[in-house]
């Protein structure tokens, strides 16, 4: 393991105590421009459940029914298991949208479990098997020096794109995720991790505001493309 991501992993929480976990829970709410076109209110004080290794997760909605999401399905279950609507090959679903293109629950499931999946994880998912890391030239911003980890992901896994880039505060705590989004025609995103707090004993931001960015790399903070406030946790 190279020395910034261990360094990130300590402090988040230690891989020992990570390894111990199986699944984690949290209950949270999303918003900003992007969801008031794609969905508005499509997660709302809603509680999620998050395989540790394993690409499956669910999201509670009324009525007892849940969504589920891995990279080769969605579907909505009603209370007793039943399946209500399922999609196979979700991400071939998006082809020829635009990003005025309103969502159905399904396309939302996709975009929220491959984005939350990755966060929830974050940083101990880059010592997954598969992943390539590297560390790059880093990244001043607000006044600190951030260092900078370039990640690929295996074929195996699905997250936003295949190549990322995590940059690390002096205290090895994530600051920003900077990526592109292959579901939404190669749009980039500029993701700030803020407000951490210590959960079970990992240390999670429990608000994210993601923005657009330009050729550079600079954030366009007008709009705020996508809020995640996090007012629970629970690593079992």
């Amino acid at each position: 393991m190279i020395d910034l991501l261990k360094r990130a992993i300590d402090a988040h929480g230690g891989w020992e105590r990570w390894q111990a976990i199986r699944s984690i829970s949290a209950r949270l709410t999303t918003g900003g421009a992007l969801w008031d076109i794609k969905r508005p209110g499509f997660l709302t004080g809603r509680e999620i459940i998050a395989d540790r290794t394993a690409q499956h997760l669910s999201f509670a909605v009324d009525d007892g029914e849940r969504l589920l999401f891995t990279p080769s399905r969605v579907w909505t279950e009603d209370r007793h298991g039943a399946v209500l609507e399922s999609r196979d090959d979700p991400a071939a679903a998006f082809a020829g949208q635009t990003l005025e293109t309103p969502w159905d629950r399904l396309h939302a499931t996709f975009f929220s479990g491959e984005a939350l999946w990755t966060y929830l994880t974050q940083p101990f998912l880059y010592a997954y098997p598969g992943m390539i890391v590297e560390e790059i030239a880093p990244w001043v911003e607000t006044g600190e020096t951030w260092r900078s980890l370039q990640v690929t992901f295996p074929d195996t896994l699905v997250s936003h794109t295949r190549t990322q880039i995590t940059r690390f505060g002096p205290d090895g705590l994530i600051r920003r995720h900077d990526y592109t989004v292959d579901i939404l025609g190669g749009a980039r995103g500029v993701n700030y991790a803020h407000a951490y707090r210590s959960f079970d004993g990992i240390l999670v931001p429990t608000q994210r505001r993601v923005f657009a960015a330009d050729d550079g790399w600079q954030a366009v903070r007008d709009p705020l493309l996508v809020s995640i406030d996090i007012a629970d946790m629970r690593f079992e």
